[in-house]
């Protein structure tokens, strides 16, 4: 059973190859939640290996990178970035169409540009990670990011949809022990690691906080943008922090 969850979590979060299951119900979909940080490692292993093979060649590790993490991802978190901005956009002056623009398939020019500067930013973040004494860092960020995500709906922030509420409601009930374990594990690893990404634990809160003064809820567009979000924050993180940062 928690070979399935864990099966499931990469299928929902990755393009990665599994094994096929059968019989597949909505309400699994929160109990793969309490695996989205060790699937986040994995993406982070795989992230890494442009930046060991071309260490010499930043840019070119770089791209590589960011292209790895955009096919693997599926563009998951992308995708409701590029909504969130749309919405976000359109509810300038009219804060009621932020849900009825979020609804809407298409994607604007406030979503468009939101993606490009991600990817932008993400692209020089990288390069410059490259050439950084905490490279390594980006073994744990994805798992971070997924980490803080799945705080903000099931212990931070209540769902905007119902539909999501009933999804989510087993790990809001059960699933405190398993982000407690993870939470610990990423911190002590990341202490030894990199000590940047502790910033997570101020980063997570403060996302929640916009949330909640924003729309006073949460929705599945809004948990892709915030970890696209955070992950480029980290990277900004890791990029930034001196040599002598490090703990042990």
């Amino acid at each position: 059973m928690r070979l399935r969850g864990l099966i499931l979590a990469v299928q929902f979060l990755t393009r990665l190859p599994t094994p096929q299951l059968r019989d597949f119900r909505a309400e699994e979909l929160s109990r793969t939640a309490v695996w989205f940080p060790l699937v986040g490692i994995i993406i982070g292993a795989l992230l890494l290996l442009p930046m060991a093979l071309l260490d010499a060649r930043p840019w070119l590790a770089a791209l590589l990178c960011l292209l790895l993490w955009v096919w693997v991802t599926g563009a998951l978190h992308l995708d409701g970035l590029g909504d969130v901005a749309d919405a976000l956009g359109a509810a300038h002056r009219r804060p009621e169409r932020f849900l009825e623009v979020l609804k809407d398939p298409h994607m604007g020019v406030f979503g468009t540009v939101a993606v490009v500067l991600q990817l932008i930013t993400k692209l020089v973040l990288l390069a410059e990670l490259a050439r950084s004494p905490w490279w390594l860092g980006l073994l744990l960020l994805p798992a971070w990011a997924r980490w803080a995500t799945t705080l903000l709906w099931s212990r931070f922030l209540p769902p905007l949809h119902p539909g999501m509420a009933e999804q989510f409601g087993w790990h809001r009930s059960r699933g405190a022990i398993w982000d407690l374990m993870w939470g610990v594990l990423l911190i002590g690893v990341s202490a030894w690691l990199a000590p940047p990404l502790l910033i997570t634990l101020l980063l997570a809160p403060l996302v929640a906080w916009f949330w909640k003064r924003k729309l006073g809820g949460i929705s599945g567009d809004c948990l892709g943008a915030s970890t696209e979000v955070i992950e480029s924050l980290l990277l900004l993180a890791l990029v930034l922090a001196p040599a002598s940062a490090r703990l042990f």
